[in-house]
């Protein structure tokens, strides 16, 4: 169930139809044989007819003050109709039909208690003034707001550019030091997002291939001496240019260290 904000007057809605209401506080009947989807026997005249609605009116309308009026026929103008207090209403959607007295029912009290979500109604917006003229001011704002959001941001993107276009590589520790983090942090975030592993009983870290593959690690092999003249193969993980803007914005580094 809803409401809607017409002319600063905000309306129950039920089944799609706006119940409308009079000076009083009365409501439309007509609206509501509307929402009920009845027809021509369940008109609000009909219901007028019976005596026992004749004698709900007369008691209701002695407990009335004398300046009110338990309902209130309009013929012609915007709003036409037969507009009925509060218990009339529910009293006439009672006469179409139980279920429909409840959804009434029910929908006049979270009306009354502000529970009711307001329906949004494009047209109505569109001819309202105000509402054009505070939206295009939000909008205005908002698009202020982006531009020096934008403007701050352009030396760090300016930064990421540059180190994804540099060229040569640099292995973790120093690749840290860009990042301004501590090396031990640097790798065990590369081992935990899958671009380093080491081989079970290993001390060597390796490059996972599929991060070979994109661009953003390389592998390289050296031979080193011994201290007794043979020699052995060194694997070593190399950050590339790509990679550490990639790991940059991970990190969410706003500034990275030449």
């Amino acid at each position: 169930m809803t409401s809607k904000n017409v002319a600063n007057k905000t309306l129950p809605v039920i089944c799609g139809v706006d119940i409308n209401t009079d000076e009083e506080g009365r409501f439309n009947l007509n609206a509501l044989h509307k929402a009920s989807g009845m027809g021509e026997s369940k008109e609000p005249n009909k219901w007028l007819r019976n005596k026992q609605t004749q004698e709900l009116i007369s008691e209701l309308s002695a407990n009335l003050s004398v300046a009110q009026e338990a309902i209130k026929t309009v013929k012609g103008g915007i709003s036409p109709g037969t507009f009925a207090h509060e218990i009339l209403a529910v009293e006439y959607a009672g006469w179409v039909s139980a279920s429909f007295r409840l959804q009434v029912n029910q929908t006049f009290l979270d009306f009354k208690a502000g529970k009711l979500q307001i329906a949004f109604d494009p047209m109505a917006a569109l001819n309202d003034a105000e509402f054009l003229r505070g939206t295009l001011l939000s909008y205005s704002e908002k698009v202020i707001a982006l531009e020096h959001k934008v403007e701050e941001m352009q030396p760090d993107v300016e930064a990421l550019e540059r180190i994804a276009k540099a060229d040569g590589s640099m292995c973790i520790t120093n690749a840290a030091k860009h990042l301004q983090v501590q090396p031990k942090f640097l790798f065990k975030m590369m081992s935990e997002n899958h671009w380093i592993y080491r081989r079970a009983g290993g001390k060597t870290w390796l490059a996972y291939q599929d991060r070979i593959q994109s661009g953003v690690l390389e592998h390289k092999v050296t031979t080193v001496e011994r201290s007794d003249g043979s020699e052995k193969v060194v694997e070593q993980v190399l950050v590339t240019a790509k990679g550490l803007a990639k790991l940059s914005k991970m990190l969410g580094v706003s500034g990275v260290a030449a």
